[in-house]
C-alpha cells in the first residue's frame, strides 16, 4: 500500500515500457498476498478474524482484477508475460497461478447439495437421461462373418506355431543328450554367475530409477498420497469443523451479549459517554473560544471524538472540512453561472472552440499515462486498519461484542447530546438567529433530496409468470433441457504450460502464441472472480460476456464447465441443438426470458436473439452475478460487428505447444492408468503431435488403454508407436485454419487497437532513424570542412 498510494500522486509516464513494468510488479505482488490471503481465510478459526481477513481478501481481489485491466489497456492484449519480473522476484511460473477462493463453494455447500438433490430428483421424476448415448455403428452380417473367419484362422495359426516349436526343441534336446554333462562344481558356478548377474543388475537399475525421481526426470509411481498428505487433510477437515462450531457460537454470543448489556450495563454506559463529551465540549471551548460543532455521523459522530486526538486537532479538522464544503458550494455557483454564460456565446465561438478541444486534446496525450483510481484500495486500507484496532482492543481487554453494543448506545447518545449542545449555543453564545437560519436550509436541502429520489423511480415490469413458483419455472427449464449439471472438472484439471519465451519473442518484435497457462488464469480473472464474489463483480470491471473460441478440440466447454463447478454456479444451456422448435415466435422468446431472469440468470441463442441480445445484456447490472459465456470453432462465419458488440471480452484459445502437449502426455497416461516405462518415448509424442489438439490426443489415448492393453503392461510396456495409428485417423489444426483465426481476431475491437498501436510503434522508430541519419550526415559535414580549413 505504501507503494501503490505515491502513483497516484506522481506525474504522468510517457514510456510504456516503465508503465508495464509498474503494472506487472504491481499485480505479482498482489497475487502473492492474494494467495497468502486465501490460506489464511480458509485456515484460521476466529470468527472476528475471519470478517477482517475475508473484507481484506475481496479487495485484493478486486484490485486483481482492475491491474489486469489497466496492462489490457496499455498494450492491447489479453495476454502478458512476466519473464524477466520473475527473476527479480524469484518466483516460479507455477506462482503465477491464480488461486480459486476455497470459500466461493465450501460456504454454500449446503444450498448447492440442495440443488443437487432438486435437479436429481426432477430428472428422475421426468424420467429424462442427464447422460448423452453415445451411437452404436450398425454392422452387416457379411462383416461380422468376416471378422469371426478372420480371428478363428489367427488362432488356429498360432497353436500351429506353437505346437511346431514344441517338437523343434524336444528334436534339439534328443540330439544333445549324447554330449558330455558338467559336474556339480561347474553347474553351481554357472548358477551363481547368472544370478548374481541378474541381481546386481536389478539393484544398479533400481538406484537409478530412484536418481531419476528424485531429480524429477522421471515422475514417480505413486498411487496412493503419503502419510504427510494424509495428516494435512486430516487438519484442515478438522480445522473447518472447528470454524462451523466457532461461526455458531459467535452469533449465539452477538445476541446475549447485546441482549444483556443493554439491560445490564446499558444505563451506565450512556451516563459515561454523556459525560465525556460534555468534558471535550468544555475542553473545546476553553481551547478555541467557542462550542464545537458534533461530528455528523457521516463523518463518523462522537465515536471520533474518542480517536486519541486532542480538543485542538479535532477542531481543527472539522473546521477544515467545513472550509471544503463551503468552497464546493461557491465552485457549483461559479459553474452554473458560467454555463448561462456559454449558452449565449455558443453560436458565436464554435470555431473558436474547435480549435481550442484540438489543442486540449494534444495537451492530454502529451500527459500521458496516469493510474486510474481504485474502487478497492479504500476497501483494503479500511480492513487492515480494522484488524490493527481490533488487535489492539484485544490487547487491551476489550471484547468486539461489547464494542458492538457500544457503538449502538453511542449512536443513541449523539442523538440527545446534540440537542444539548444547541441549547448551550443558544444560552452562552446568544446566537438565536443564526441558529435558526441553519436549520431552515438543512430543512430545506432535506426537502430537495426527498424529491431527487422520487424522480429516479422506474415502472414495474409486468410479470409474465405471476401465479407460478420459482420451483415451477426451474422444472420446466429443467425438463426442456435448459438446465443442466455441471460436471465436476476444477480449473486444475485444464493442463498446461507456460510459455518461457513471451517476453524474448515480443523484445524481437514477434507476437508469440499463448499458452494454456494463460487461457487458465484468463478464466479466473474474467470468470471466477466476479461470479464467485459479490463485492468484485459490483465494484470491479464489469463483464457481461466472455467469448471462448478456438480450433474443435482445444477445451472450450470443459474450461466452462470448470467455470460453474469452481463458483457453484448454475449452468444453463442454449445451443442451437437445445433452442430448435422450443419457444417459437416472439412471445415465446419474451417468456423464455422472463424466465430464465426470474431465476436470476440469462439465457439467448445468437441467430434468434441478434437484435435483443445486446439490449438485453445492457440491462445486466453490477449487482446481478450473470455471466453470458459463448463458445464457436468457427468465429469467422459471424457478423464481426454485432458479435463483437455482445462479447466485449473475447479468449483465443490456441492448440498446445510442445511443453503444453509433453505435460498432457505424461498427465493422461497416468490418469489411464498407463505404466510410464523407458521404452515410452513421451518426448517424440510430443514432437510428432504437433498440430494436434487436447480432445485429439485423449481420444488417441482412450483408444489404445483398453482394459485388455493394460492387464499386459507387466509383459509387454507400452512404447509410443502403438498410438501413431489412431492419431493417423483423426485430422490435425493445419496452418490454414490458425491463420484464419489469426486473421478474424486482428478484426476484433482489441485486435484492431494493438496493430494500430504496432503501426504508430513503427513509424515513430522510422522518424527516429532518420532524424539521426541526418543529424550524423550533419556532423560529418562539420567534420570535412574543418579538415579543409586547416589544410
Amino acid at each position: 500500500l505504501e507503494d501503490e498510494y505515491p502513483t497516484m500522486q506522481l506525474h504522468p509516464q510517457k514510456d510504456r515500457l516503465q508503465v508495464f513494468q509498474t503494472l506487472a510488479t504491481f499485480y505479482l505482488r498482489y497475487l502473492k498476498i492474494f494467495r497468502a490471503l486465501e490460506e489464511v481465510y480458509d485456515q484460521v478459526v476466529h470468527p472476528q478474524k475471519r470478517r477482517v481477513v475475508h473484507q481484506v481478501l475481496e479487495g485484493v481481489m478486486g484490485r486483481l482484477v482492475e491491474l489486469k485491466n489497466e496492462m489490457v489497456e496499455l498494450e492491447y492484449s489479453e495476454f502478458h508475460y512476466f519473464d524477466d519480473i520473475l527473476q527479480d522476484f524469484k518466483m516460479t511460473p507455477e506462482d503465477l497461478e491464480v488461486p480459486i477462493p476455497r470459500y466461493f463453494v465450501r460456504e454454500k455447500m449446503r444450498a448447492l447439495k440442495e440443488r443437487e438433490k432438486m435437479l436429481a430428483h426432477i430428472l428422475a421424476k421426468g424420467g429424462r437421461q442427464e447422460t448423452k448415448t453415445v451411437p452404436v455403428q450398425s454392422m452387416s452380417v457379411e462383416r461380422a462373418v468376416w471378422l469371426l473367419q478372420v480371428s478363428e484362422r489367427a488362432r488356429q495359426g498360432r497353436l500351429r506355431a506353437h505346437f511346431m516349436k514344441t517338437i523343434r526343441q524336444e528334436e534339439q534336446r534328443r540330439l544333445q543328450g549324447n554330449s558330455s554333462m558338467l559336474d556339480a562344481n561347474q553347474a553351481a558356478t554357472c548358477i551363481q554367475k547368472v544370478w548374481r548377474g541378474y541381481r546386481d543388475r536389478r539393484r544398479v537399475n533400481k538406484e537409478c530409477l530412484e536418481e531419476m525421481i528424485f531429480l524429477g526426470m522421471i515422475p514417480a509411481q505413486q498411487t496412493t498420497p503419503s502419510p504427510a498428505q494424509l495428516h494435512a487433510q486430516q487438519v484442515e477437515s478438522r480445522r473447518h469443523c472447528v470454524q462451523e462450531e466457532h461461526e455458531a457460537e459467535y452469533q449465539r454470543a452477538l445476541v446475549n451479549i447485546k441482549e444483556s448489556v443493554r439491560s445490564v450495563d446499558g444505563p451506565d454506559i450512556k451516563e459515561s459517554l454523556q459525560e465525556q463529551i460534555r468534558q471535550w465540549f468544555l475542553e473545546c471551548r476553553d481551547a478555541t473560544g467557542k462550542f464545537p460543532d458534533l461530528p455528523s455521523p457521516e463523518d463518523g459522530g462522537s465515536a471520533s471524538i474518542f480517536a486519541q486526538k486532542t480538543p485542538e486537532q479535532v477542531a481543527a479538522e472539522f473546521g477544515a472540512k467545513e472550509e471544503e464544503r463551503e468552497k464546493k458550494k461557491k465552485s457549483k455557483g461559479e459553474k452554473d453561472k458560467k454555463g448561462n454564460d456559454r449558452k449565449e456565446k455558443k453560436k458565436e465561438k464554435k470555431g473558436k472552440m474547435k480549435g481550442k478541444k484540438g489543442k486540449g486534446d494534444t495537451e492530454e496525450e502529451e500527459k500521458g499515462w496516469k493510474m486510474t483510481p481504485s474502487n478497492f484500495l479504500p476497501t483494503v486500507v479500511e480492513g487492515a486498519k480494522l484488524y490493527k484496532g481490533k488487535r489492539e482492543m484485544t490487547a487491551k481487554g476489550l471484547s468486539p461484542t461489547l464494542f458492538l453494543s457500544f457503538s449502538i448506545s453511542l449512536f443513541q447518545v449523539d442523538e440527545l447530546m446534540r440537542q444539548e449542545l444547541k441549547n448551550l449555543k443558544l444560552v452562552v453564545d446568544r446566537d438565536k438567529g443564526k441558529k435558526k437560519k441553519k436549520v431552515k436550509k438543512s430543512s430545506k436541502k432535506k426537502k430537495k433530496k426527498g424529491r431527487k429520489t422520487g424522480k429516479k423511480k422506474k415502472k414495474k415490469e409486468k410479470d409474465l409468470t405471476a401465479d407460478r413458483t420459482i420451483e415451477s419455472l426451474y422444472e420446466e427449464l429443467v425438463m426442456e433441457g435448459f438446465i443442466i449439471r455441471p460436471k465436476n472438472i476444477k480449473l486444475t484439471d485444464y493442463i498446461g504450460e507456460y510459455s518461457y519465451l513471451g517476453t524474448t519473442l515480443r523484445q524481437a518484435d514477434i507476437e508469440p502464441m499463448p499458452s494454456l497457462s494463460d487461457v487458465r488464469q484468463l478464466i479466473a480473472l474474467y470468470g471466477v472472480l466476479p461470479l464467485g464474489s459479490q463485492c468484485v463483480h459490483e465494484r470491479g470491471p464489469l463483464i457481461r460476456a466472455l467469448l471462448l473460441t478456438g480450433p474443435a478440440g482445444v477445451g472450450k466447454m470443459m474450461l466452462l464447465h470448470a467455470l460453474c463447478t469452481e463458483t457453484g454456479a448454475n449452468l444453463f444451456d442454449l445451443s442451437p441443438s437445445t433452442l430448435a422448435g422450443k419457444y417459437p415466435g416472439k412471445s415465446g422468446l419474451q417468456y423464455l426470458l422472463h424466465m430464465v431472469f426470474k431465476v436470476r440468470l440469462l439465457l439467448m441463442e445468437p441467430k434468434r436473439l441478434k437484435k435483443t441480445l445486446p439490449k438485453v445484456l445492457k440491462s445486466i447490472k453490477p449487482e446481478d452475478r450473470v455471466l453470458v459465456v459463448g463458445t464457436t470453432h468457427r468465429p469467422f462465419d459471424a457478423d464481426i460487428k454485432p458479435f463483437c458488440k455482445v462479447y466485449k471480452k473475447i479468449i483465443l484459445i490456441p492448440r498446445p505447444d510442445y511443453a503444453s502437449r509433453f505435460t498432457l502426455w505424461k498427465e493422461l497416461l497416468q490418469a489411464g492408468g498407463a505404466q510410464l516405462g523407458p521404452k515410452l518415448d513421451l518426448s517424440s509424442l510430443a514432437k510428432v503431435t504437433d498440430g494436434y489438439t487436447q480432445g485429439h490426443i485423449l481420444q488417441a489415448i482412450q483408444t489404445v488403454l483398453n482394459s485388455h492393453r493394460l492387464n499386459q503392461q507387466t509383459k509387454r510396456p507400452l512404447t509410443a508407436v502403438e498410438f501413431i495409428p489412431p492419431l493417423a485417423r483423426q485430422d490435425p489444426v493445419y496452418k490454414e485454419e490458425e491463420e484464419a483465426f489469426r486473421a478474424w481476431y486482428s478484426r476484433t475491437p482489441l485486435g484492431k487497437k494493438r496493430a494500430r498501436a504496432a503501426k504508430a510503434n513503427e513509424e515513430d522508430h522510422k522518424k527516429g532513424k532518420t532524424k539521426g541519419g541526418k543529424s550524423q550526415k550533419k556532423e560529418k559535414k562539420g567534420k570535412t570542412k574543418k579538415r579543409k580549413k586547416k589544410k
